[in-house]
């Protein structure tokens, strides 16, 4: 069988790397998980909060709810999907230094796939800008410019808008990158004593799940939320799994995922 390379390194640099990781996959898993918007909207039937019965469709409908309740319109813009990604990218960088030995061109390919698709996520959520724009459309003091405003919105909302099933290209570059990347990732993860059997399947799994997304989208758009939903019992273990072991690794002085 297949053993890693032992990782030697005298500076504190990846441990601290692998600690950070561990922390993102956890926070990944408890706090900032994506879809917080779908979650919140369950809670419109139970009154609390001041959840819409509709998610918005035009900026108009958007400025309103920002301007009401500003937390829960860009919490179902999915502003926190910005953390979320955030926090998976720091995975990412934390699992290449730990498969990187293994086949360094899969995981090269795996992490800038993986980081590609985080930017432009990044780059297309409207949300903080959208926020900017309701701000100013509240004190606009004249008809143009108030209809400027609205278009600018209907400009970002044409690029991602969460009342909408079909977007601009860039939620679906995200959409496919990064699964992509966990997916090569998770592959990589079999040939390796870094991570165990469970996590690799369990990552595989996932991925392999959130993929189909896109043809989903294109036969049978009424059933775009279940990729989510089937996918996240194994990437919730998974990230727990790589928390695990990234925490394990950040603890010895001589890395060797030999030790398990």
């Amino acid at each position: 069988m297949k053993m890693d390379p032992i990782i030697k390194d005298k500076s504190t640099s990846w441990k601290l790397l692998f600690y950070l990781g561990g922390i993102a996959a956890l926070l990944a898993v408890f706090i900032f998980r994506r879809n917080l918007g779908a979650e919140l909207m369950l809670l419109r039937g139970f009154g609390l909060l001041a959840v819409p019965e509709s998610m918005p469709v035009d900026a108009a409908g958007w400025f309103a709810l920002l301007n009401r309740h500003p937390l829960i319109g860009l919490t179902l813009l999915e502003v926190f999907d910005l953390v979320e990604y955030s926090l998976v990218g720091l995975i990412f960088l934390a699992v290449t230094v730990a498969l990187w030995r293994i086949n360094r061109g899969a995981v090269l390919v795996a992490v800038t796939a993986g980081w590609a698709g985080i930017i432009t996520y990044f780059a297309s959520n409207p949300s903080f800008a959208l926020l900017s724009l309701s701000e100013r459309y509240a004190i606009a003091a004249t008809e143009t410019e108030r209809t400027y405003l609205l278009a600018s919105g209907e400009a970002w909302l044409a690029i991602y808008n969460p009342g909408a099933v079909h977007q601009g290209a860039g939620i679906y570059v995200c959409m496919f990158l990064v699964p992509v990347a966990g997916l090569i990732m998770s592959l990589i993860m079999l040939q390796s004593r870094a991570f165990n059997k469970a996590t690799a399947l369990t990552g595989i799994l996932a991925n392999g799940i959130l993929l189909g997304y896109l043809p989903i989208l294109a036969f049978a758009p009424s059933l775009l939320a279940l990729p989510f939903i089937l996918s996240a019992p194994s990437r919730v273990t998974c990230y727990f799994l790589i928390a695990i072991k990234l925490f394990k690794l950040g603890k010895e002085k001589i890395i060797d995922p030999d030790r398990g």
